[in-house]
């Protein structure tokens, strides 16, 4: 929500239009996202006449200062809704920036790809305001993504298997 949704779509505003369509997922509970998605992809198709999109929502994973104990629960109770809906998208490539709604559907990308049914490329982008240490969805990510993008030459240091692309947002 707010900033990693402003984050994505700076990030979406360079792919070609060969990325189509493009699913969003998020929090049901997010009430700011789909708004600034439905106001980007109208934009997008000023110059994409062929663009195409999706929103789905799932229950959030975590909310902000939630304890790690109840986390573990919702995050479940989150997989059970991105499972099947990861099932039916089958996507190529997901691209996520750190908010909790990822993780659930990284994870199911993860399980759809061992089962041997579909395998997705991850890319996590960790926020641009992680300057000293990853957010948790970068800690959970970190050792299952396929490619982990930090902002801030420190993170590169202190993550080695991260890359360092200056900034990028």
């Amino acid at each position: 929500t707010g900033g990693h949704t402003t984050e994505i779509l700076r990030l979406l505003s360079c792919l070609s239009e060969s990325y189509s369509p493009i699913h969003y997922i998020f929090a049901d509970s997010d009430k700011m996202s789909e708004a600034k998605i439905r106001a980007f992809e109208q934009k997008r198709a000023e110059t994409f006449s062929n663009s195409k999109f999706t929103l789905d929502r799932i229950p959030r994973s975590r909310e902000v200062r939630q304890s790690w104990t109840s986390s573990v629960v919702t995050t479940l109770y989150s997989m059970l809704y991105s499972l099947p809906l990861t099932y039916k998208l089958k996507p190529d490539l997901i691209l996520c920036n750190g908010p909790g709604t990822c993780v659930p559907v990284c994870i199911s990308a993860l399980l759809l790809g061992l089962l041997g049914i579909k395998r997705a490329i991850i890319v996590y982008v960790e926020s641009i305001c992680r300057v000293e240490t990853l957010s948790l969805s970068g800690k959970i990510l970190y050792y299952f993504s396929d490619y982990f993008i930090v902002q801030w030459p420190d993170l590169k240091e202190k993550y080695p298997k991260s890359v360092y692309l200056g900034r990028i947002v």
